[in-house]
Parts: C-alpha cells; structure tokens; sequence
C-alpha cells in the first residue's frame, strides 16, 4: 500500500516497523460539544485505515485520545456551573452515542488526559532536565529555538512561524515560538501536584506522553485532520524527539476538511452540522 504522508509531501510504500503489526495513534476529540460532520471525518478516514490493515492481516494497535481537560472545557464547565469533569463526561458519552450511531470501531485503548497526568508530568521532567524545557514561576514551556528541526512537518522555517505568531499578555517565556508544556493553576481551575506546583497539562504534552505511555517511542502512523499540522503535530514532534532521541512517527497523514460554502466546517464560525441532528434525518451509513 502506498500512503500520502505529510512528512515528505508525497506517496511512499507503507512499511511497519514490526511486519506484523501496525501503531497508529488518531488524535481524538475535546470533549465539550457534541460532534459535528468535520469531527466525524477523520474518525472516518482512519477507522477505514484501520480495517483495511486487519483485513491484510495485521495486528493492528490503534489509539485514539479524549482531551478532557483544556481550556474550552473549563470555559464551558464556568457558563453552566458545573465541573470540567462533569462537561467531560457528558460529551464522552454522547461521543459513543454518536459514534456507534456511525458504526465507527472503538480503538484499542481511549486514553484520557486526565488518567495519565504521572507519564505527562515525567516527559516534562525530562525535556527540562535534557534542556529542552524551562519553568518560569509555575509554567513550564518548551524552547523551540533548541529543536533545529522544528518547522519540519508544517514545512515553515522557524522565521515565517515567528511572523505569525502572538504573545499573551503576562506571559514570560523567553520566545514567541516557545509553547506551553505545563501551565500553572490559575484561580478557578483544575490542577494537579507536580515539580512546578500546581498546574494542569499543555494541549500537546498529553499525545506525546500517550503515544509514548500506550504504543512506545517510535510509531507506524500519526494522524488526525489538517488543521493539526500546526502547531499541535509539530509541537509533538518536538516534545517527543527531543524527550526520547528518536524519530517520532514513520508516516504522517491528515485528512482534509469539510467545507461549507468554501469555508472550513467549525464550531467557532457556528457553519457546522452536528452528527446527532443529521441522525434524526439520515442513516449512519449515509
């Protein structure tokens, strides 16, 4: 089988690391919404990837994450009262209803962010004590300049990234690229003990800690929808590489959006569908 991968920008022969067996991990929802077509896709795509390889034969693990904490959870868990882990769990459960609605194959493992903050907190520990990482008062990020690589999957040099970059407000890290690994609790929110204090996970520590928790540190397939390109796959590539001194994934591929009305389908520009209510109309094969 030849595969697209993003990596290289073109079609090469797929070869597993172990012939019998394939890793794949598929970046999963965040889970604060109901699922709407666009989120449905790459479930799609990838759940067709997947049993396309058992039907060849291989033993395929596959992994796909919840992130059930983030900042849209917490905002989410304030407007209506209630805790993260409540809005969490409500959405993880109407996640299954939807997906078993549209037939799709439970993964090998759903790992949540919250049940692995131990494998999250110790690649940290290691990015800041190989010098990847540093901690300004309770937040600890990741120092791109230190990654000569980084820009090699989105295929932006570090200066072009720069230019599109921001900086928030009251925040000290050394360098606009730098992203957050750890972030320090802020009033109102959840957090967990670690070596900085109390915080809670960055959104892209959590799949390089999983992916290195559940399928080890080298992988077959990293996938997900384009929009992950950047900066969520590249930062992954980053903290992973950097953490373990290894290459990350063999074959990247991201699958493309939905569009409406030539614009992408999105929860923040309100043009979106939701699995559910086009289940009231349509049967989940369709």
């Amino acid at each position: 089988m030849r595969i697209f991968n993003t990596m290289t920008r073109q079609k090469e022969e797929f070869v597993p690391n172990n012939p019998d067996e394939v890793k794949i991990y598929a970046c999963g929802p965040t889970v604060y919404n109901y699922i709407h077509i666009g989120n449905a896709r790459p479930l799609c795509v990838f759940d067709v990837l997947r049993r396309y390889l058992e039907y060849k034969g291989y033993n395929v693990k596959f992994v796909q994450n919840f992130t059930d904490v983030d900042d849209k959870i917490i905002k989410r868990a304030n407007e209506e009262g209630i805790t993260f882990e409540e809005v969490s769990k409500k959405y993880i459960e109407e996640f299954w209803t939807d997906a078993n609605g549209l037939n799709f194959k439970k993964a090998s493992v759903h790992p949540k962010a919250t049940e692995n903050i131990d494998a999250i907190i110790n690649v940290v520990k290691k990015l800041v004590d190989n010098g990847y990482a540093y901690d300004v008062d309770g937040n600890v990020y990741f120092s791109t300049k230190k990654f000569n690589e980084y820009g090699k999957l989105s295929k932006q040099p570090l200066e072009d990234l720069e230019a599109g970059a921001r900086i928030d407000v009251n925040e000290h890290k050394k360098d606009v690229m730098d992203f957050a690994l750890w972030k320090k609790q802020k009033e109102g929110e959840p957090a967990w003990e670690s070596p900085w204090g109390m915080g809670r996970p960055g959104w892209h520590i959590e799949c390089s800690a999983m992916v290195n928790k559940y399928l080890g540190e080298t992988i077959d397939i990293h996938s997900g929808g384009q929009d992950l390109i950047f900066p969520h796959h590249e930062n992954e590539i980053a903290q992973s590489e950097c953490a373990n001194g290894k290459p990350f994934a063999n074959y990247w591929m991201h699958n493309g959006y939905i569009n409406i009305n030539n614009r992408k389908m999105s929860k923040s520009l309100g043009n979106f569908f939701t699995v559910r209510d086009i289940l009231k109309q349509y049967d989940g094969e369709v």
